[in-house]
Formats: structure tokens, sequence, C-alpha cells
């Protein structure tokens, strides 16, 4: 099933169906996603792809962002596979988890008032696997969807694992120079490294007009070397600044606590909104002092992500973001 969360799509499917489409994935999310190498590719050439002469013009190369695999079990907690359609493993998706707890719903395995836990299994070695993320049913301005629990953040270099970046001010406050994004453009001087379950770098633009275009990030121009820095090396990336790779956004300020950003993600490339990369820009902006705690909003091209940002005693404690998701036709 296709489902649609901020105009990111995945695609829901359960081992069993990979397995009667003749992909052998393994019956334990873990051990599968240890084997991801032998399944993966297969699973998004089987459900991910246009069917033929459906591709609209100027259309991504595939009709979703991924792939959600699960559940591996009948009650929760509910494990999970993101595989992104280049075959890689995701930590999180924000809009990713979103929709999968709504097909728990659509499929009767849990109810609508029931929180749950939700746990990630992925292969990469620079993280902790699985990655648990607590859903709790909710409704904000009399919308129906989910608040999802992703944790506190971490910030820095050595949050994300990333080499060569140096220091630098944004704000009057310490951000960091990531030399592969300045040689692509020189107005990015200013990033913030955030771990929220996955890496991201958030660079900060003086102004909202100073943001890439989703039509520019499309463009061979910029598409090309900003795969290359944000794409883990031997996966179509340098390993610059980050072996592993890395989400990149950059970010402005529209008003008081809302945040305007686009997305260019680890393994899919430019996309039209991503719930981690809204979480990741919020926190960015608190560490910055352009938002304060509390609720928070950023805008993207797919639409507006929701956040709580909880602190105490001067420090993130937890980040919490709304989604709903939807049947995509």
């Amino acid at each position: 099933m296709l489902y649609d969360a901020r105009g990111n799509r995945y695609v829901v499917c359960s081992p069993e169906l990979l397995r009667s489409l003749g992909i052998g994935i393994a019956g334990e999310a873990a051990q599968a996603g240890r084997e991801r190498a032998t399944w993966a590719d297969a699973a998004i050439a089987a459900l991910c792809h246009w069917p033929a002469g459906a591709q609209p013009v100027g259309a991504k190369a595939h009709r979703s962002d991924g792939l959600l695999v699960g559940p591996f079990q009948d009650s929760a907690p509910f494990d999970l596979l993101i595989v992104n359609t280049d075959g890689s493993l995701a930590e999180r998706s924000g809009n990713g988890l979103t929709i999968f707890a709504q097909s728990l719903v659509y499929q009767g395995r849990v109810k609508g008032e029931q929180g749950f836990t939700l746990n990630v299994h992925h292969d990469k070695t620079d993280a902790v696997s699985p990655v648990p993320v607590s859903v709790e049913p909710a409704s904000a301005d009399g919308v129906q969807g989910f608040w999802l629990d992703l944790g506190a953040p971490a910030f820095g270099p050595a949050a994300v694992a990333a080499e060569g970046a140096e220091a630098s001010r944004f704000n009057a406050r310490d951000t960091w120079r990531v030399p592969s994004l300045a040689a692509v453009n020189g107005d990015w001087q200013h990033s913030v490294f955030v771990r929220i379950g996955n890496p991201h770098c958030v660079t900060w633009l003086d102004n909202p007009e100073a943001l890439p275009s989703m039509a520019q990030l499309r463009a061979p121009t910029l598409e090309r070397p900003l795969t290359a820095i944000a794409y883990a090396q031997g996966d179509q990336g340098l390993g610059l600044p980050c072996v592993a790779g890395i989400n990149l956004q950059w970010a402005a300020r529209l008003g008081p606590q809302q945040l305007a950003a686009r997305v260019f993600e680890r393994g899919e490339g430019p996309t039209e909104s991503s719930g981690t990369s809204a979480t990741a820009v919020a926190c960015a902006a608190w560490q910055v002092g352009l938002v304060a705690a509390g609720q928070v909003s950023v805008q993207m091209p797919g639409g507006t992500a929701p956040l709580k940002l909880l602190e105490q005693d001067g420090r993130l404690t937890g980040v919490r973001l709304f989604g709903t998701a939807r049947l995509a036709p």
C-alpha cells in the first residue's frame, strides 16, 4: 500500500508479501537488516518503481521515497525496516514512522487511542540498532494523527562522526563550516550538526529567499555534488564530512517559532518534506538561538511539521513531532 505524509510517500509491505514475490527476507527484523544487501534492491524494484509508461514528466525516478517493511510480529512493540530507494537502510524517518503507525491502525493491529512503540532496525555501524520511537495517537488543530517521541538531540561533529569541519559563528552562536558544502555554494558557511536518531547537517541562511528551490536541488549541477556529500562512502558518496553519510538541510527563520527548510536526504536525494529533518532543523534553531523551547513549526514544500521542544536546565531533553498520513492515490 502506498501512503502519503506531508508529501513524503512510502510503500508499506509485510515480510510475507515480499516472500510471496520471491524475495527472500528473514522473518526476524534484526537478521533482515543485516542481510539487506541480499533483498533490498529487489524489493525496491518490485514495489517502488513506476509501472511501465506511468512515470509523470519531471517526476522522481521512483513513485515513493522508500519502502517500510513490517511489522515482524502481531503485537507491540513492532519492528520495521526503512529502506531508501538506493537499497540502504535508514535509522529513522518521521514521516515514514507516521505512515507506518497509520498502517497499523488500518490493519487493526492497534486501537486508535492506544500508544505503542516502533523499533527501527538498521545496519549502520555508527548508531545503536534498533532505534525505538514511542507513538501516541492524538489530534492537533482538529486533525487526527500521531505524536512521535524522538528523544533528546545531540549536537556537534562528534555526534554525527563528522570530520574536517571548521568553527564558524551564526547569530552570535557557535556553528561549523563544512568545506565540501561551502565549495558548492559560498553562502553555505554556517551549519549545525544534529543527531536525532539519525545524523543531520543543518545549514543556516539569512532569509528564506536564499533557500535552494526543489528544482535547483534536482538539477545535476547541485544534485551530483550534494549526493557526493550526503550519501555514505561507497554508496555514491565520498564520505566527507561523514563516512556513513548525512542528511542535509538548509533553513531560515520565517517568524517567531516559525522556520522554513529544504531537504536533501542521505540515500534518497531531494525530498519534499522529512519529519526527522524538520526535527533536526527545530533543534538546530534552538541551538543558535532562533527559537525557544515549546511549539515550533517547520515549513517545507511538502507541508508544515508541528513540533514540541522540551527544555530543562538549559538543554533540550526531548523533541516530539506531530504527523498525519493517508492512503495515496
